[in-house]
């Protein structure tokens, strides 16, 4: 399930640096003993959407939108409660609408469009990671095992034919973004996906997103 959020004006200047706010802010409404704290992230969640950019922040003076997605039904139920308790966002902005958004009846292919950047990274020889970006020849593979172990966690059948994630590199505009959280910095790419295998899993893909951190705010899909 998808929910599809409304938020109120800032009341504050809006840091680029807020994702870890978006986070707080989801898992205030969670609750403090909910699974998705652990293991692999089965959620995603995009970008504040409807902002601009003035003297190095952010504003959105007619409200943003914001997309929330859960393989779980519960945890999308979970949420709506949480919004309903307590509906502060952050710097000012709070939800006024939340709209459900059931899955789609996808086929075995489909093209997504991103709603934050995919953040996919290899581990090197010497234990640090390499980011891999849009134009790697490594990064399907490394795309396409991260949905795969999410996938098992999910307690989904897995195999390539299942499920197969690579970017469409035909995109005229494909390009990356950094993002800070919590003074760590992440490259991530712009540009479509294409998710092909079995229906469900493609499914899958639209609920939990793609690459790394997804529970982070990057790699949700639209």
């Amino acid at each position: 399930m998808r929910l599809n959020l409304s938020l109120t004006p800032n009341t504050e200047p809006v840091p680029y640096a807020h994702l870890h706010w978006l986070t707080g802010a989801l898992h205030k409404w969670l609750g403090p003993d909910n699974v998705l704290h652990d293991g692999p992230s089965l959620y995603s969640f995009g970008w504040l959407r409807g902002g601009n950019g003035a003297d190095g922040h952010l504003q959105f003076p007619e409200g943003a939108t914001w997309r929330i997605s859960f393989h779980d039904t519960e945890a999308a139920k979970q949420c709506i409660a949480g919004i309903m308790q307590d509906p502060t966002v952050c710097v000012g902005m709070r939800v006024h609408e939340v709209k459900e958004q059931a899955t789609p009846a996808f086929s075995d292919a489909y093209r997504f469009k991103v709603d934050a950047p995919v953040v996919a990274r290899r581990v090197r020889d010497d234990g640090s990671r390499a980011y891999l970006l849009w134009d790697d020849d490594e990064v399907d593979k490394v795309l396409t095992q991260t949905l795969h172990t999410k996938m098992a966690a999910a307690g989904l059948e897995v195999s390539d034919e299942r499920a197969h994630v690579r970017f469409d590199r035909s995109y005229a505009h494909a390009h990356t973004k950094l993002a800070e959280i919590k003074g760590v910095k992440h490259r991530g790419s712009i540009c479509p996906v294409v998710v092909k295998g079995a229906p469900e899993a493609v499914r899958f893909a639209w609920k939990v997103g793609v690459g790394e951190l997804t529970g982070s705010g990057f790699g949700a899909l639209q």
